[in-house]
């Protein structure tokens, strides 16, 4: 953390949205203004849409909310919390400490530059513009008990947002949140453990708010912005507290009820629900018509007048 001081003091400085001259940005870090340049070139390559203007100096091209883990704190009950401005993955930072970390803590940042989606896809996190939580959970149950939890976290999520205004956010199986048929938000759970033992679980999320359109250049899928859901949408603090609360929450009702007390919850909120869809089973493709998920977490498929389950890692959802 210490060698991203000088830029993340630099971010907050530029975080009002104003102007600021390269020499005043010199003169309050103690650097050189060719030094300021070296180091906005860096924020750039974060993902931070920063611009120059001859004679008034550098500028974001609207004010920046900064995550605050005192905010956070201030809104919500957390075992633990950290805001890691810059770090290579949320997950991987939690998975590193499990063992040590109480159930239910979290860590939050503001960029990854190693950040992880299913199956080893890369997960695209510029500076400032989205959010990144990761959550450890032990599952005294074990293992077997964890599986469909992606679809619970799914559901949790999705709850929230609604709450928050966002109406139109759906679930996508097994581990997607949509919004008017586009990638919104993206779920990945992470499992270690021994067979008879406790689980041990991080489920991380990357919720687009405001993504660079720039930066969305690199995603191959149709996306959208939380920002195209409601008209008024909290601060991203206020937002975190909100996600974590139901986290909270949803993970000890799964602890009680199992995923059987959510399949009518996702089938609610389901985005290919009674719609034709294609399932991608590694060079394999089925078609037929979505009819929910059952009890174990398996996606219901109708074709030729029958209905099939479907679970698995390897396959994917897409629309017909």
């Amino acid at each position: 953390m210490k060698e991203h001081s000088t830029r993340l003091a630099l971010v907050a400085m530029l975080a009002d949205g104003e102007f600021h001259s390269g020499e005043a940005l010199g003169e309050q870090l103690g650097i050189s203004r060719a030094a300021i340049s070296k180091h906005i070139k860096v924020l750039q390559a974060w993902g931070l849409d920063i611009f120059r203007l001859q004679g008034k100096g550098y500028r974001l091209p609207a004010k920046l909310d900064l995550l605050d883990c005192d905010k956070i704190v201030g809104q919500v009950k957390c075992p633990s919390l950290e805001v890691i401005p810059v770090i290579d993955s949320t997950n991987q930072y939690l998975m590193e400490r499990v063992g040590q970390l109480p159930k239910g803590a979290v860590c939050l940042a503001e960029y990854q530059e190693a950040g992880r989606g299913r199956r080893g896809r890369q997960w695209l996190s510029p500076f400032g513009s989205n959010l990144y939580l990761s959550m450890y959970w032990r599952l005294d149950a074990g293992m077997a008990a964890a599986m469909g939890l992606s679809l619970v976290v799914g559901v949790a999520i999705a709850e929230a947002l609604q709450s928050l205004g966002a109406d139109e956010v759906r679930v996508k199986w097994p581990n997607d949140l949509y919004f008017r048929d586009k990638k919104l938000a993206g779920i990945l759970v992470e499992m270690t453990g021994q067979a008879g033992d406790a689980a041990h679980l991080i489920i991380g999320m990357g919720l687009n708010i405001a993504m660079p359109e720039q930066e969305g250049k690199e995603i191959d899928q149709a996306w959208a912005n939380l920002t195209q859901t409601c008209a008024k949408l909290p601060d991203r603090n206020t937002l975190a507290a909100t996600l974590i609360a139901q986290l909270h929450q949803t993970l000890a009702d799964y602890e009680v009820c199992g995923l059987e007390g959510f399949t009518e919850r996702w089938n609610r909120l389901d985005n290919f629900l009674d719609r034709p869809v294609k399932l991608l089973i590694g060079n394999r493709v089925v078609e037929g018509i979505a009819r929910g998920i059952n009890g174990q977490g398996a996606l219901l498929l109708e074709a030729d007048g029958e209905v099939t389950p479907y679970i698995g890692g390897e396959i994917s959802l897409r629309g017909c």
